[in-house]
């Protein structure tokens, strides 16, 4: 009798980097799963922003497959693997921390050496990827029948605001600002809403759309940056100022603004790449004497995955309505483009595994 590894492709279509911002689809030899691993037929997988600054800043290495935030159907199972069945959908992170070195246990999973390791093989921006035995053990979930693969594709990027949000240390009935009205930014509102409701969120961009958009989705206000912005935090705190403000825009300019609209002991939290050298310039005494924090957060570990998962099956987090673009892999270029130019909100790529 056959195994699932005898029944399973020999070859997968990619999106491989070729150095700079340039990428090509090619055909690649698709190695069998071994003891404890999966092989997915890709459904949806996502375009981040962390895939866009790859490739902006040319730091994507050639032949590099990218993509990370992947929903995809069980085709064959490595040696011991039972959790999942032939034909489950799975909704899988890309890293996975050891759990035992001196930063895991001290709660710095995301810092973690074996947490750097790409547990996908090539890459997400392809037809069919295999998954490493840590991930299937210690991060893979089956997606149920009724969740949407435009909500599952969002389990590995939630996890990240999640996370984000849990260092500012927020008051359940306090006030928070969200820099930037992108897709990372309003996953940040909808992350709030669910697991803080009681905070009042408002959302800074200049892009009007995107902040009729920001208050259909929860926000108590949306604000343009600027004085509108320092108005509107006075007038939904009550003049005290914001608790936390979570900058998805990155740089020394949004970092000034932040702190502006953050109350004495509030807190900001970097969720954004800047410039590459690019150094800030605050006031120190500002933060001193005023007991203000900032610190940076740049992805989710296991116990945010896991709650994240657990607001979506219980339904208070549902971010579907943020994917604004469904593109097959071979109009990666489009998608992207689409992006930059925020033509898009969120681009989500279809495989091999997609329902036809």
């Amino acid at each position: 009798m056959s195994s699932d590894t005898d029944l399973s492709p020999r070859s997968t279509r990619v999106v491989a980097c070729l150095g700079g911002d340039a990428t090509r689809i090619e055909q690649r030899t698709l190695p069998l799963p071994g003891p404890g691993e999966l092989l997915l037929g890709v459904r949806a997988v996502g375009l981040c922003g962390t895939d866009l600054f790859k490739l902006d800043s040319g730091t994507a290495r050639p032949g590099t497959v990218l993509g990370h935030e992947l929903v995809g159907v069980v085709e064959a199972r490595g040696a011991g693997v039972t959790a999942f069945d032939l034909g489950a959908r799975i909704a899988v992170p890309h890293h996975v921390p050891c759990g035992r070195c001196a930063k895991c246990r001290r709660g710095s999973e995301t810092l973690c050496e074996t947490f750097r390791e790409n547990l996908l093989e090539p890459g997400g921006f392809a037809d069919f990827v295999l998954v490493r035995p840590r991930a299937v053990r210690r991060a893979a979930r089956r997606v149920p029948d009724w969740m949407s693969d435009d909500t599952a594709v969002w389990m590995e990027p939630a996890a990240c605001a999640l996370r984000a949000i849990r260092h500012a240390a927020l008051p359940g009935d306090g006030t928070a600002v969200v820099q930037g009205a992108g897709s990372m930014g309003l996953l940040h509102l909808l992350v709030l809403a669910a697991e803080f409701p009681g905070v009042g969120v408002i959302v800074v961009d200049p892009v009007a759309a995107r902040r009729e958009l920001a208050v259909r989705l929860g926000a108590v206000a949306a604000a343009v940056p600027g004085h509108d912005a320092a108005r509107s935090v006075d007038r939904v705190s009550g003049g005290l100022g914001a608790d936390a403000v979570f900058d998805t825009v990155g740089g020394a300019a949004a970092l000034d603004s932040a702190l502006a609209l953050t109350r004495e002991g509030g807190s900001v939290v970097l969720f954004a790449h800047a410039g590459d050298g690019e150094r800030a310039g605050f006031d120190i005494n500002g933060l001193f004497k005023h007991e203000r924090r900032v610190l940076g957060s740049y992805s989710g570990g296991p116990a945010e995955q896991a709650r994240v998962f657990e607001l979506m099956c219980g339904g208070a987090l549902d971010p579907a309505p943020l994917v604004s673009h469904h593109l097959p892999l071979d109009r990666f270029d489009d998608g992207v483009r689409l992006a930059r130019t925020r033509v898009a909100l969120k681009v989500v790529f279809t495989g091999a595994g997609a329902s036809p």
